[in-house]
């Protein structure tokens, strides 16, 4: 017997997307996927959060991956390209997949070359188009060193979300509650100060690139 995400993530408490990162890290033995949705034991018991943990241990180990990145530039023409192709694929085929969509790696990669996947929907081309767009806008503030503001938030939003054209790059505008979970996401009208309060942090912290972004 089986139930669904939701259904799993109203029993332990925790959201639906939490549910289903779990499902597809393998954290829930006997879960398996149909189509877009996870089928998940009834009897299958929470698995431990270790997230913070393992978010502090992480940050050394990036630091010291960074360092070692770093005495290895310059990078040829050559490589820079083939690490932003490899990143962007796994980026976009794993940030897909935990909500529910159903390309495969190699056809996601079809996707960002343009082509289209036989049988899949255009919903599900859209959202990897979206994430190319967004990477590739990412890109070019990197380059021209601009500073992240709330306009250069709401146009990744609006890149990301090629799929929901009455959502793209706007605050939503009803409540929303995150189904088995106590958090309680802002109200609409908080949304706009709590992103100035957030943006605020992040330019008075003299903490280093890594630790802010982990934040």
């Amino acid at each position: 017997m089986y139930i669904t995400v939701n259904q799993a993530a109203e029993k332990w408490g925790i959201s639906d997307r939490r549910v289903r990162i779990l499902c597809s890290e393998g954290k829930i033995p006997g879960a398996y996927r149909e189509g877009r949705s996870w089928k998940i034991p009834h009897d299958a018991s929470k698995p431990t959060d270790g997230r913070y943990k393992i978010s502090e241990s992480l940050i050394p180990i990036i630091k010291t991956k960074l360092e070692t990145l770093k005495t290895r530039r310059p990078l040829t023409e050559g490589e820079l390209e083939r690490l932003n192709e490899e990143f962007l694929i796994e980026y976009t085929y794993n940030s897909n997949a935990i909500e529910g969509n159903t390309l495969t790696l190699r056809e996601t990669d079809m996707v960002l070359r343009g082509l289209t996947v036989d049988q899949k929907s255009l919903k599900e081309h859209l959202e990897v188009i979206g994430h190319k767009e967004a990477f590739d806008y990412v890109k070019q503030l990197v380059s021209e060193n601009k500073q992240i503001n709330e306009k250069v938030i709401k146009d990744i939003h609006y890149l990301v979300l090629a799929n929901k054209r009455k959502d793209r790059g706007v605050y939503r505008k009803v409540p929303v509650r995150i189904m088995g979970s106590t958090h309680e996401p802002p109200q609409p009208y908080l949304i706009a100060s709590k992103m100035e309060e957030l943006l605020k942090k992040y330019k008075n912290s003299d903490e280093d690139i890594v630790t802010k972004l982990a934040r």
